[in-house]
């Protein structure tokens, strides 16, 4: 049977066509993203993230915000996020309190472990028996929890101060410890860390359990951080995972004069559940989150 016959109805659009890209040796990573920019799918899109980065730390006086969820510390991205805070990829941090929390547990001298995901091999329930805790395929010794409250407990800190405050108050104590982190990082660059749920975390346990009466006040940090996208002009956003360290950023862009003139995602979520996590960037035009006029792109 014949096929059918289509009619054209209208021109069809000049379209660049897609790149056969061949890898090179010796090729560096650079290099092979740039040929990304003329491929399809995740690859043109991580290219076109490269890109719009690249606009926010050229671009004068952008101020660029990262939300870090996720567990990226765990996982082996500590070293990333401090190296784009010591280069000025980062002005403004807003991550998980369990990050800040494994970062801590890194800077104290303990290390996450490669392990397995407990099938086949050791179960959750050995593992429990063993106190290491499972990330996915990473293990964490429970004895973490352990010397975190040992150090904790050490800590002269005022009864009252925003969280970004005592952040940078564990940044500088840690100043002397032989092991790099990201609160060290922030607090040497001047770059402060927001975490809006901090007690939904290991470390914000810990503090309650042994500072008693100390008031870590919330609002003052949402004041800041609404004072920060007021003042920037423009606005780069990244947003590494979703969650409340999204929300943070994206409720305050609507403070923003312009609101967020570039913005990246990094998510595996997906939109259709209606999460946070899953919502793609150009939802948040709608909000006057993101500039209707704005480069950004969901990787």
């Amino acid at each position: 049977m014949p096929a059918k016959k289509r009619e054209r109805k209208s021109p069809a659009p000049k379209m660049p066509p897609v790149d056969q890209i061949s890898v090179q040796p010796g090729e560096t990573i650079a290099s092979l993203v740039e040929k990304w920019a003329n491929t399809g799918f995740t690859a043109k899109r991580i290219a076109r993230a490269c890109e719009i980065y690249w606009k926010m730390v050229s671009t004068p006086n952008c101020k660029k915000f990262l939300a870090l969820a996720g567990a990226m510390v765990p996982v082996g991205m500590q070293q990333v996020v401090i190296d784009l805070i010591r280069e000025g990829f980062i002005d403004v941090l807003v991550s998980t309190g369990a990050n800040l929390t494994h970062d801590l547990a890194e800077c104290l001298g303990f290390r996450h472990q490669q392990g397995h995901t407990a099938t086949g091999q050791m179960k959750d329930a050995d593992l429990y028996d063993t106190r290491i805790n499972r990330i996915y395929d990473v293990f964490m010794p429970n004895e973490v929890y352990e010397s975190m409250e040992d150090f904790v407990k050490t800590l002269d800190v005022p009864k009252d101060m925003p969280v970004r405050e005592f952040l940078k108050y564990l940044g500088k104590t840690l100043a002397n410890q032989p092991r790099d982190c990201i609160l060290k990082a922030a607090t040497e660059k001047d770059v402060p860390i927001f975490c809006p749920a901090f007690t939904d975390s290991g470390l914000g346990m810990q503090v309650m359990f042994n500072k008693r009466g100390i008031n870590l006040n919330h609002f003052d940090d949402l004041q800041e951080m609404v004072n920060l996208a007021w003042d920037a002009n423009p606005a780069g956003v990244c947003i590494v995972g979703g969650g409340v360290p999204k929300n943070y950023i994206m409720q305050a862009m609507q403070f923003s004069p312009t609101s967020a003139q570039y913005a990246i995602q990094i998510t595996m979520d997906r939109p259709e559940p209606g999460g946070l996590s899953g919502a793609e960037l150009r939802e948040a035009v709608s909000w006057g989150k993101i500039n209707k006029d704005a480069e950004f792109v969901d990787v």
